[in-house]
């Protein structure tokens, strides 16, 4: 039986094709030979309680000139797909949760979604790990300034983040007594209205923000270690940090073991965390990256241990 994958993602004319895990796994899944259908957020509908979706068929190519061709647009039921791969990339607005709530009937119609639409509604990113405060530096989320200043005061430096962003994007390094305190904190909490997150810095960034995927809550058995670049203090990929393989020490094995079992249990079959020195500081589970270049810099195929994850839930339904 040939397997029918939907894939949920943002426009794939834009996508950088030697660094995007989502259309690594769509060449995995071309090779296996399932028929694949391409879904904006925007061709996602309800009609009288059936979730569809204006889907067109796609075939892809590991080529930079050329990496996909569309068929035409059909307006399909999604419970005529067999698995829905949820790949779009935050920010987890209204429009996204909407998506989830869409995706969720389809689920409830026997699709499989990956990962699963209730668990990316319930468990934000930068939150997600107060719930494993044994693997975590200092960290408070408030949106009081007083707050704040009293956490910056006793840990000295800290890094303070939004809690809806992704990709380094507004995330500040803070001293005590540095000119910019508060304004840094009228602007991410919207003058008190807002929660964001204030982690102790870990000075062990300098050796890079490591990033550990897990499949089905079990960790893949490489890393990448992502560096900050010239006097950038953030590491993601999206602000120019650079990527170099790592191994996986026992505290990140032990860290997995900590939140590999709700991870599975709450169906967020792949999700990448984010460990700094000793510490976990991001447990990503929207469109987690880093793929390609794992695959590239240990000959791995992390997509097909993903997908053949997926054809053993699909074969146990």
């Amino acid at each position: 039986m040939t397997i029918k994958l939907g894939v949920v993602m943002d426009p794939i004319q834009s996508i950088k094709v030697k660094h995007d895990s989502t259309f690594a796994m769509l060449l995995e899944a071309q090779q296996r030979g399932w028929s694949i259908f391409y879904i904006e957020q925007k061709d996602l509908f309800l009609q009288d309680g059936v979730a569809r979706a204006q889907m067109r068929p796609l075939q892809v190519q590991d080529d930079v000139a050329k990496w996909f061709e569309l068929g035409e647009q059909e307006n399909q039921p999604l419970q005529e797909l067999d698995v829905i791969l949820m790949r779009k990339d935050p920010p987890v607005d209204a429009s996204y949760i909407y998506t989830t709530q869409i995706l969720e009937l389809a689920e409830k119609a026997g699709v499989l979604v990956t990962n699963k639409p209730q668990s990316l509604r319930d468990f934000n990113e930068k939150l997600f790990i107060s719930w494993f405060p044994q693997c975590c530096a200092p960290t408070l989320v408030t949106c009081s300034a007083q707050q704040m200043k009293e956490f910056i005061q006793e840990h000295k430096e800290v890094i303070v983040k939004p809690l809806h962003g992704m990709g380094g994007v507004s995330i500040f390094r803070l001293k005590e007594g540095d000119a910019n305190i508060n304004v840094v904190i009228e602007l991410l909490t919207k003058n008190g209205k807002q929660l964001l997150q204030v982690q102790r810095y870990i000075p062990e960034i300098k050796d890079g923000d490591k990033r550990i995927l897990l499949i089905d809550g079990k960790p893949v058995a490489k890393a990448l270690a992502r560096l900050a670049t010239g006097d950038e203090f953030r590491a993601n990929m999206a602000v120019g940090g650079r990527g170099i393989g790592a191994e996986l020490s026992k505290r990140d094995y032990w860290i997995c073991e900590q939140i590999g079992p709700l991870l599975k249990k709450n169906g967020l079959l792949f999700a990448g965390i984010d460990v700094i020195g000793d510490y976990l500081t991001e447990i990503n589970i929207t469109s987690p990256t880093c793929i390609r270049e794992l695959d590239a810099i240990f000959s791995l195929n992390i997509s097909a241990q993903l997908l053949d994850c997926i054809e053993t839930k699909l074969t146990n339904k």
